[in-house]
């Protein structure tokens, strides 16, 4: 036997092998005839991405006037609901969503560049990002309750409906409000759909909508990715939507078929239509108040009115900071023998140092001169009527050419005007106040038997504008039960019944609401809400305050869900 040294075995026993001594398998060489991925395979996502950016931003600025395909606004979000099902890389769908926003909410807002691009391209997108954030949520949220109970998936959506309200609120209240164009306003042509307003006001109407877009989005996931047959293709997601819609119109169309109406007034508009260069230039002082003279006087002598209405700030001088312009008012309420309703500048404490100056209307008898009672405005357009934070600003003016910074009102009560022997309590919402439900709920709340919106759309171009800014007037009219009369210098003048079906609209020869021109109409009203108020008027936003804890309760419950049970193939319980 041949024995080894005890060294020589540890050495056997620890040796190891060196990476050079070992022989590297051989890498095969790349196949030239095997298919290179696609960018469709290297992105799965990314035909989803482009999809839905296209159709959020193009049904979403459909829905809205001047387009008015408000059957847009119940698909309007449906692509990016459905994506959301499919989860998505959170940078590419927020990229895409906000993106989206930013794009429509800019391109629907494109008639401010007439007054300020700076304005444009600040407020659009601020508007998209804030809309846009709704989205995000909805990404976070759908993922989660995927596979879970039915009525867990409801109150998740339901959650998600109410988040968009709460937002809608958000807008209306940060930095002042700018509430242009709620969901509820793509309906402002379908008033069958905004009956529910009466009682939850405009807020609800955005709420149904929004609901239908997602409970759309959970059907077309369960019809095209869930595999599912028979039976079980029904969404109840989106019967209970269904049934929302179904049950918040339907049940007032015999109230909407009601009665005959009963006259209220013959109103005569007038529609000056004086451009802004040149209605604020002193030199044209007397061509402005000619042209005024001339068109009412035509609508007199046509019309046989009860009371004319002009717009907002209709002369171009202040009323009490000018001592002339009181006789001229006056004057032409005598030769015309009818009371004048109008919005004008005025002034108190003229002359002096501390003079203050008013956006208001203001009316003006035949018989009696211009009456005590002025109604100023409450709401005031920043940057427009005033600068705000002067002290920091100060370097800035206002948009509109005279006087100082305007001072806010502080009162709703509506003025009278004489119709034959009775007075009409007239509430006067001024410019944009008729985008804050608030303001028309105090006008209502104070006694006010119709409202008139005075307004000056002339400052925003021939675009969409005055259309998008009409379809609020339609909101305020449901939710108050009250007739809105609305007088612009030039765009959308006409009224509105308290069901929101719009009586009249002045148009020239050519369809256009864009003319210098008056139009007589005969305003009605229906005796059931004669000193009446809607549950809205009298209860306010109780249905926002409702929107709010469902918002946050559905959070709750989707945060602290459980991963859903399976069933005994393996797949979830859906």
């Amino acid at each position: 036997m041949i024995r080894v040294p005890a060294a020589a075995a540890r050495n056997t026993r620890t040796a190891t092998v060196r990476p050079e001594a070992m022989t590297a398998a051989p890498t095969p060489a790349p196949d030239p005839y095997t298919p290179k991925p696609t960018l469709w395979r290297r992105q799965p996502h990314l035909g989803w991405a482009l999809a839905v950016f296209a159709l959020t931003a193009g049904l979403t600025y459909a829905a809205f006037p001047p387009y008015n395909a408000g059957e847009a606004a119940y698909m309007f979000a449906l692509p990016a609901a459905l994506w959301a099902y499919r989860k998505p890389p959170f940078r590419m769908f927020a990229w895409t969503v906000l993106g989206a926003q930013v794009v429509v909410w800019t391109a629907l807002l494109g008639w401010l560049h007439n007054v300020t691009w700076a304005g444009l391209f600040l407020l659009g997108p601020f508007i998209g990002v804030l809309i846009g954030l709704w989205y995000l949520a909805a990404w976070w949220t759908i993922p989660r309750i995927a596979g879970h109970q039915a009525l867990i998936r409801i109150i998740a959506l339901l959650g998600l409906a109410a988040l968009w309200v709460v937002l809608e609120w958000v807008r209306s209240t940060l930095f002042g409000g700018f509430p242009w164009l709620p969901l509820a306003a793509s309906q402002w042509q379908r008033p069958l759909v905004l009956q529910s307003a009466s009682y939850a006001g405009a807020w609800s109407v955005s709420f149904i909508l929004i609901l239908f877009n997602l409970a759309g989005a959970a059907y077309a996931h369960r019809i095209f990715f869930e595999g599912a047959t028979g039976l079980r293709k029904r969404s109840p997601e989106f019967m209970v939507a269904l049934m929302v819609l179904v049950f918040s119109s339907f049940p007032f169309l015999a109230e909407m078929m009601g009665p005959p109406r009963q006259p209220l007034a013959r109103v005569a508009l007038i529609q000056p239509y004086i451009p802004q260069n040149e209605k604020w230039d002193s030199a044209r002082v007397n061509d402005v108040l000619a042209t005024i003279e001339k068109v009412t006087f035509e609508a007199n002598d046509t019309g046989t009115p009860d009371f004319i209405l002009w717009p907002e700030a209709s002369t171009p001088l202040a009323l009490y900071h000018d001592p002339n312009v009181a006789g001229w008012l006056e004057s032409v309420a005598k030769r015309t023998g009818k009371p004048l309703l109008l919005g004008g500048v005025y002034t108190e404490k003229p002359g002096q140092p501390d003079e203050l100056w008013y956006n208001g209307a203001f009316v003006v008898d035949p018989v009696a001169g211009v009456s005590h009672g002025i109604y100023a405005k409450r709401k005031l357009v920043p940057f427009g009527e005033y600068i705000p934070l002067r002290p920091v600003l100060g370097w800035l003016e206002k948009v509109v050419p005279i006087g100082g910074d305007f001072q806010p009102g502080k009162d709703a009560q509506p003025l009278m005007v004489s119709v034959g022997v009775h007075r009409v309590p007239v509430g006067v919402l001024i410019c944009y106040e008729d985008i804050f439900p608030a303001l028309a709920r105090d006008s209502a709340q104070s006694g006010a038997e119709v409202l008139a919106v005075l307004t000056n759309d002339a400052w925003y171009g021939e675009g969409g504008a005055a259309y998008q800014h009409a379809a609020h007037s339609v909101l305020r009219a449901v939710e108050t039960r009250r007739p809105v009369i609305r007088c612009g210098n030039g765009g959308w003048s006409g009224w509105i019944d308290e069901f929101g079906n719009i009586r009249a609209t002045l148009h020239d020869e050519d369809g256009s609401v864009y003319f210098r021109g008056h139009e007589t109409l005969k305003i009605t009203r229906d005796l059931r809400w004669r000193d009446r108020q809607s549950f809205y008027t009298e209860h306010g936003d109780w249905f926002l305050l409702a929107c709010a804890c469902l918002a946050v309760a559905a959070y709750y419950i989707v945060l602290t869900l459980r991963p859903p049970l399976k069933r005994a193939d393996g797949e979830a319980a859906f």
